[in-house]
């Protein structure tokens, strides 16, 4: 790629493509506040505030995103998760990037270096070490704090194992700093009865509750006591990332005869881990409905799919794939279980099959409940959906069979500071879209009523949606 700077690619109107649009995103959605409900960053890093000082730190590690492309184009894995040192690393990276084109993964790459540290050249081998130099000036007085703030970011769920003790988050919350740190509930492990890490995860889950756990009583108040504790931290949202949705039937006398088994150390079938976990996650909801949480489900992945990485570097190492699992029938059974025992709380749902999409959105448009506005929720464009197209079709099925003004709109789910242009990344695409229709004839053209319905999307329905508590 020969030397050329983004601001002829990375314009103020990036993505708009009339007049309409850049009127839409300058005037309404450019400056909306970000809530940031669903993400991955440390608490610790936020807490602690010290400067991040290099940006294959901030940019590099953790973000399996970028491993991904690295490996598809050839680099060695020394140079991604391996001992090479971090100016190696991000030549390498830097090398990859031109090959990237037309992968999301670009435009956030040009999107991060303009808005975090006015960078216009193109990252490539030939002005890596221009790109790397100036970015570690930055990163040498910027912390996280700082890096929020610059992005204007309210409000941060991050997400926290049960088991935390969520001293960051405490210690946030007595910091003045300009966001707002939040924990949001994952209890996978406590799902996952027939995983090889299960026996040890409970033993850390007894020593947290100061309680033995012998029975499904004993983990249910344990696990009730973690819930009444992220509550009284300022808990609002929990969240699970599961192939499907467990909605087996049960009684808690068969799910105690499996829980008993397994700690016995007994092998269990598919069928009883899906029992057990089917009483779990019900019990779980009915938890979160009395104290008033949303519940997020991000559905269908299929992880850890090479062995080898998965040994050498654990989870979470950009080895996942969209799964073809169906969800329909589960879904529809679960949550009118819930909602027939007026248990069920506010509930975002995320799909990573786009073949599934309308079976999503169509799902939420169920459940729905008076004095509750988008109750059920259809979640934004997840992880391989998390682009242009993706994003698009999830907007226009939404809009099809929902209330689009009604969305939550945009998360990062991300493990880096460095990426929340994504959510300028979505608002520039929703003002798009919403200006091609009033081109078309599609709608009125009204701007200041269309702008407000942005504004909504983008901020005012998810800061009414989630009912932060002040901590």
């Amino acid at each position: 790629m020969s030397q050329i700077n983004s601001n002829t690619f990375i314009t103020d109107n990036f993505l708009l493509y009339s007049k309409e649009a850049e009127t839409l995103y300058h005037q309404y959605a450019k400056d909306m506040p970000i809530i940031d409900y669903h993400n991955h960053l440390s608490a610790k890093q936020i807490a602690e505030n010290k400067a991040i000082g290099n940006i294959t730190d901030a940019w590099l590690s953790g973000d399996h995103y970028k491993w991904r492309g690295m490996r598809a184009n050839g680099i060695d894995e020394q140079f991604i998760t391996g001992k090479a040192t971090k100016k190696e690393k991000f030549d390498k990276w830097a090398e990859t990037v031109p090959y990237t084109l037309r992968n999301p993964l670009f435009h956030w790459t040009q999107l991060e270096l303009k808005r975090y540290f006015d960078i216009d050249t193109i990252l490539q081998s030939s002005t890596s070490e221009e790109v790397y130099k100036k970015a570690n000036q930055v990163l040498a007085t910027k912390t996280p704090a700082d890096l929020l703030k610059d992005m204007n970011v309210e409000v941060v769920c991050t997400t926290d194992d049960p088991i935390d003790n969520l001293e960051y988050h405490q210690q946030i919350a007595k910091q003045n700093i300009f966001t707002k740190l939040y924990p949001t509930f994952r209890p996978d492990a406590l799902i996952s009865v027939e995983s090889d890490t299960f026996l040890n995860y409970l033993k850390k889950m007894e020593t947290c509750v100061g309680s033995s756990i012998e029975n499904i009583d004993d983990l249910l108040n344990a696990i009730q006591s973690r819930v009444d504790y992220f509550d009284n931290n300022g808990c609002r949202l929990s969240d699970y990332g599961l192939e499907r949705i467990y909605a087996d039937d049960f009684t808690l006398e068969e799910a105690d005869i499996v829980l008993k088994r397994r700690l016995g150390g007994e092998n269990i079938t598919t069928e009883e881990a899906s029992l057990y976990a089917s009483c779990i996650l019900y019990n779980l909801c009915k938890m979160y409905h009395a104290k008033g949480w949303v519940q997020q489900f991000h559905l269908g992945a299929l992880r850890n799919n090479n062995s080898r990485l998965l040994k050498q570097i654990g989870a979470d190492s950009g080895c996942d794939s969209i799964g073809d699992f169906g969800h329909g029938a589960a879904m529809s059974k679960f949550f009118d279980r819930l909602d027939a025992e007026e248990c069920l709380s506010k509930t975002i749902t995320y799909n990573l099959n786009p073949s599934q999409n309308e079976v999503f959105a169509t799902m939420m448009g169920n459940y729905s409940e008076g004095g509750i506005p988008g109750k059920m929720q259809w979640g934004s464009a997840w992880w391989f959906l998390d682009q242009k197209d993706g994003m698009e079709k999830q907007l226009e099925t939404l809009s099809n069979v929902g209330l689009l003004s009604r969305f939550v709109g945009m998360l990062t789910d991300s493990r880096s500071f460095l990426s929340f242009p994504r959510h300028e990344y979505f608002r520039r695409i929703l003002c798009n879209m919403m200006a091609e229709d009033i081109n078309s004839g599609l709608v009125p053209n009204d701007i200041p009523f269309i702008g407000k319905m942005i504004q909504d999307i983008c901020y005012n329905n998810a800061l009414a949606y989630f009912d932060f508590k002040q901590t």
